[in-house]
């Protein structure tokens, strides 16, 4: 697309459909796709946050909304769904770079000095990409005098690539802010508390964008999130949209916390791992989940701070009932009402598609879970309970309906003993049909006694005819 016939700016939170910011009549004649911005201004005049969304036919086709945040994304997208796609051509039709108006309400990240009078449009036509910071390795952007270029050895040899989106800010430096929230990063106990991207991107280039555990676990970025974006302890970069293994993460700041004097900044540190940790069914995970929750019991249970960490003692002591620490609120900061600054997926809106163990306080969750379970082995167990009487009363029902077969087969002997010695026993005959009658009788009713006692192996093993007709259980096909 031309980007001199872009004439119209966008407010902040805005939204559209087709052109000139997004692609119209692709792949089919009428398809519109829908654009949409955030709230976060860069200092050359565009909206940071701009999302992507297929048209609606091609919505309806897909059980979960599709909405994309970044170009990667959206390339990923076509591949899978379009193959053979020119991409080139595809971005080419449209402008993915969104002119911003001038208004109070969308004020920039640091704004520079340098373009604030030039018009967007101007600035798209005369900007070239791949931009990278004009700061050498030894300037932080942010003004940060801890900033890890100086004080942190490279983690990974590989170079950073170039990043013409967050790194052009004047006051953003990628090695040490958030890609969520554009604040400082703090080196406080080894870093616990961020995530730095090492992912490979563009051939010999790692990622290197870095975030706030804290705010990927408010975005649904971090953790074990359901849904299409599907996490399992894992980060979910915005910017490359690669992920990351948090378990490794978490394994070396438990690691430094051994190393920590303060109680509270123990506490600190591993309810943040709680939190990362919480909801996967990764063996490993569980292990590091079950060894935290074991060494805050023992935190909160007043032990010295150099002994929490032995193994070699009596746990078991420790594992009776739930933890004290799940019935605080963990030191993460979900204050109610606080949001990040950038905007999130369409699912955050919807609660019914939201996993239920995405919540503000996953400690809440944990104990809901917990109370549920326990009512549920409390139904069982009562249920378990209601079935062995009805079994019991049923089978000694039928112990007291065969002996009393028994005991009418034993008077009817005897009265067709009496009348066949005695000469005139004319009705001999048919108190024979009766002893007979009263023979097969028994042998029916201990031929279901037996069927009945296949009970021991469980109402869920019985056959269900067995069920039905002996024990008197409405039976479901």
């Amino acid at each position: 697309m031309d980007v001199d016939k872009i004439a119209e700016t966008v407010g902040p939170s805005e939204s559209g459909e087709g052109l000139p910011f997004a692609p119209q009549d692709w792949p089919n004649p009428g398809d519109k796709w829908k654009w949409k911005v955030g709230n976060r201004k860069s200092a050359s005049g565009f909206w940071i946050d701009r999302y992507l969304s297929p048209p609606d036919r091609i919505q309806k086709a897909h059980s979960r909304s599709q909405r994309f945040a970044s170009r990667p994304a959206v390339i990923n997208f076509l591949k899978k769904e379009f193959p053979g796609t020119d991409v080139d051509a595809f971005f080419a039709s449209f402008s993915w770079k969104v002119p911003c108006t001038r208004c109070a309400s969308a004020s920039p990240v640091n704004a520079g000095n340098d373009s604030s009078d030039m018009h967007p449009v101007q600035l798209l036509a005369n900007e070239h990409a791949g931009s990278e910071s004009t700061f050498g390795d030894n300037d932080c952007k942010a003004g940060n005098k801890m900033c890890s270029l100086r004080v942190q050895p490279r983690t990974n040899s590989l170079e950073a690539m170039a990043c013409d989106i967050c790194c052009t800010e004047s006051g953003f430096c990628r090695d040490c802010c958030c890609i969520l929230c554009c604040k400082t990063i703090d080196w406080e106990y080894g870093g616990y508390s961020f995530v730095k991207c090492e992912a490979r991107v563009k051939g010999n280039y790692i990622c290197g964008h870095i975030a706030h555990v804290n705010c990927a676990l408010r975005s649904y970025m971090a953790g074990t999130v359901g849904g299409s974006i599907g996490l399992d302890v894992e980060y979910y970069c915005r910017r490359c949209d690669n992920k990351t293994n948090l378990i490794s993460h978490v394994e070396r700041f438990l690691e430094t916390c051994q190393s920590v004097d303060s109680r509270d900044g123990i506490e600190k540190i591993l309810n943040l791992g709680l939190c990362i940790l919480r909801g996967s069914q990764q063996t490993s995970a569980k292990n590091l989940l079950n060894h935290i929750e074991l060494v805050l019991t023992k935190l909160k249970s007043g032990i010295y701070v150099e002994d929490i960490w032995k193994v070699d003692d009596d746990s078991r002591r420790f594992s009776a009932g739930p933890l004290d620490v799940l019935s605080n609120q963990v030191s993460l900061d979900f204050i109610a009402g606080s949001e990040p600054s950038h905007e999130l997926d369409d699912t955050r809106g919807r609660g019914a598609q939201t996993p239920v163990y995405i919540t503000s306080d996953h400690h809440i969750a944990s104990l809901k879970f917990e109370n549920e379970i326990d009512r549920a082995l409390e139904s069982l167990r009562k249920s378990q309970e209601e079935e062995y009487k009805v079994a019991e009363q049923k089978l000694y029902g039928h112990k007291d309906l065969l002996l009393g077969l028994y005991q009418k087969l034993d008077m009817e002997r005897s009265e067709l003993a009496k009348h066949t010695a005695s000469p005139a026993g004319n009705d001999s005959d048919a108190l024979l049909a009766n002893v007979l009658s009263r023979v097969e009788q028994i042998k029916r009713e201990v031929i279901k006694l037996r069927h009945m006692v296949e009970i021991a192996n469980g109402f869920g093993r019985t056959p269900k005819a067995i069920l039905k007709e002996h024990f008197g259980l409405p039976i479901e096909d």
